[in-house]
């Protein structure tokens, strides 16, 4: 006969792991996001948690008051939301690349919404965020980011959460740096290219000054953009493959700078 009992300490450790993972959930752009109903976050949320819950160790939180618990569920909550903005930090990436790209090519003044970040990005920012969506998908990192989650449990306890702001300011900063090289990186032959062709027009606007530059010169970018595009294509799987290390990266640093020792 199976005796299982579940008391009322049981209950407050599962909510806490709940709060992690949804705070992880609410955050990360695969996972969650704008574009997934709320109902579907809660519900995945609560799935993992009741998967998590008995496999992850955990130690009876002390607190006196409902301030202290308060205090304990802030600790998870933090910790869910810097995993999660390891992986949304990460994922700009691409839409930083693909600005760069419409700047360069004359299709900056257009905009899309994307539901990832809730904010308005270029066309070839949205296009290269649905191709490392993809990629995420096809390489199975999104086993790696949920194993990651996991293992948060096991080097963050729950209720041993301590923010060190200097190891998080490091983190961050060596992110940003790594943001930018990655990001020129994936738009370096577009740059490249069309750069050259802004010098070859402004050679032929000195030598012919009857032609419309302006007019004659967009059309050219877009057409030079768009094809240095299509030929550059293959090389997105080893840019996605740069963000997926910097990713690994940004999670362990984040997780480093919350832990006690």
């Amino acid at each position: 006969m199976l005796n299982y009992s579940f008391s009322y300490g049981d209950l407050e450790i599962f909510l806490l792991i709940l709060v992690r993972i949804a705070s992880f959930v609410f955050v990360c752009p695969f996972f969650g996001g704008n574009q997934t109903p709320n109902l579907v976050k809660i519900g995945f949320s609560l799935i993992l948690s009741i998967m998590l819950y008995g496999a992850v160790p955990f130690s009876a939180p002390h607190y006196n008051t409902i301030i202290g618990f308060t205090v304990i569920v802030l600790k998870e909550v933090m910790a869910g939301l810097l995993i999660g903005l390891a992986v949304q930090l990460c994922n700009m990436i691409a839409s930083f690349a693909g600005t760069i790209v419409d700047m360069q090519i004359g299709l900056s003044m257009v905009s899309m919404f994307d539901n990832n970040t809730n904010s308005q990005v270029t066309i070839t920012g949205n296009l290269y965020s649905q191709v490392l969506t993809m990629m995420l998908i096809a390489s199975g990192m999104y086993r790696y980011i949920l194993k990651a989650l996991v293992d948060t449990f096991r080097l963050i306890p729950i209720n041993g959460a301590v923010i060190h702001s200097d190891r998080l300011m490091e983190s961050i900063l060596l992110f940003l740096e790594d943001y930018v090289v990655i990001g020129f990186r994936i738009c370096l032959p577009i740059f490249i290219i069309t750069f050259i062709t802004n010098v070859t027009l402004g050679i032929l606007a000195k030598v012919s000054p009857q032609m419309n530059m302006f007019a004659v010169g967009i059309q050219i970018k877009i057409i030079i953009g768009l094809l240095i595009m299509f030929i550059t294509v293959t090389m997105l799987g080893d840019a996605s493959n740069f963000v997926f290390i910097n990713m690994k990266e940004l999670m362990e640093n984040f997780v480093y700078s919350m832990q006690s020792s």
